[in-house]
């Protein structure tokens, strides 16, 4: 099981580093939602302060690498170069899923390296809530948090990728309160994370309902897992799990979306992730109330390179980030959040038909 599992890691990268599985037809909305320019500013942007906190934690901006890999020696390196880039620029960092090193514990080396590298960043731990309902408890947990002196826990949900996985594991039942129970028993939050499909406000009243302290809403938009598991297999291997990838390719609901829905129904800090490119997607979405932005796909590609790289690529989103809100005229993160926002396109008819309120968004401001 444990080769399986390292053998299925290494084909996320390659298929995910030559961006084949990226969203096809879809998008994760930030191009329908519209920042006000400000032509008098009246800030210095000399002055703006990138800095902001979640879950008790200060970050340097309000960004976190997302989970990512692990449980294969190809994941070492691009673990250590993340983790030297978020340790020096003070962000944040989650990890792949540790199942790996739950099964193989020669495997951990390839997860700690992230927190032997980056001794102060904030670190998320990762599991898979399936497996929550396949074995794995309250002592799983503590040892992929112990693992890595991990600061948070990510229960992350991918029935998208499990229906279309070959190897896939599709009972969820009960999943809900299995995380209930994880989030009653652990020591450090616990963040609940989609992997690419989205959260609906349904889902994340009954995540708050259950306990966890944050949601990662993992929105479509960027990579697809379903469009990963297609690419794992051919029509004559998989027939069927072939034509589900391709037919679920850009399943679920887009992340500017789900950033919405989510900030409407709970009281909860919110992490937007799926289909973030820019420090103005980034500005976007902290300006629709996420409290982090997380990204995947642009880092992947710069940690296969080395820590230089994967700093530099970093500095420019923040500094991307930092003119955004100097044309916006603010000089905090939390400013953001009040700063006038018009939202248009496929996502406010979305918002719309599902009964969400558009027009505060608009109508606020900090003048």
């Amino acid at each position: 099981m444990a080769e399986a599992t390292g053998k299925r890691k290494v084909d996320h990268i390659r298929i995910c580093l030559d961006n084949r599985a990226q969203a096809k037809n879809a998008t994760a909305g930030f191009e329908d939602i519209q920042l006000v320019h400000r032509a008098l500013p009246e800030t210095d942007k000399a002055k703006i302060d990138l800095s902001t906190s979640f879950l008790g934690k200060k970050f340097g901006a309000p960004i976190i690498v997302g989970a990512m890999t692990g449980g294969t020696e190809e994941a070492i390196e691009i673990n250590a170069n993340i983790a030297q880039a978020v340790e020096k620029l003070g962000l944040g960092m989650g990890l792949g899923s540790q199942r790996a090193a739950i099964e193989n514990s020669a495997l951990e080396r390839t997860y700690r390296v992230a927190r032997e590298k980056a001794p102060h960043a904030f670190l998320v731990a990762n599991v898979g809530g399936v497996q929550l309902v396949h074995g794995y408890g309250v002592k799983e947990v503590k040892r992929i948090v112990e693992m890595i002196d991990a600061d948070a826990v990510a229960i992350h949900l991918n029935a998208l990728q499990e229906a279309v996985q070959p190897e896939g594991q599709t009972n969820f039942k009960g999943v809900l309160a299995r995380i209930q129970e994880i989030a009653g028993a652990v020591d450090v939050p616990v963040i609940a994370k989609e992997t690419g499909a989205g959260i609906s406000s349904e889902d994340a009243k009954a995540l708050e309902k259950a306990g966890v302290k944050a949601i990662d809403v993992g929105g479509v938009g960027g990579t697809s897992f379903a469009a990963v598991e297609y690419h794992r297999t051919t029509k004559k291997e998989g027939e069927v799990q072939h034509y589900l990838g391709e037919a679920l390719w850009d399943w679920g609901i887009p992340t500017a979306v789900s950033l919405i829905e989510t900030a409407q129904t709970v009281k909860l800090p919110i992490i937007a992730a799926g289909g973030v490119r820019s420090g103005t997607d980034i500005a976007k979405a902290l300006a629709i109330n996420a409290d982090l932005a997380g990204l995947v796909q642009p880092i992947l590609q710069t940690a296969v390179k080395g820590p230089a790289e994967t700093e530099q690529k970093l500095r420019s989103l923040m500094e991307e980030l930092r003119n955004v809100m100097f044309l916006t005229g603010v000089e905090k993160i939390s400013d953001l959040a009040c700063t006038p926002v018009v939202i248009t396109g496929k996502t406010a008819e979305w918002l719309t038909a599902r009964g969400f309120n558009l027009q505060k968004y608009a109508k606020r401001g900090v003048y």
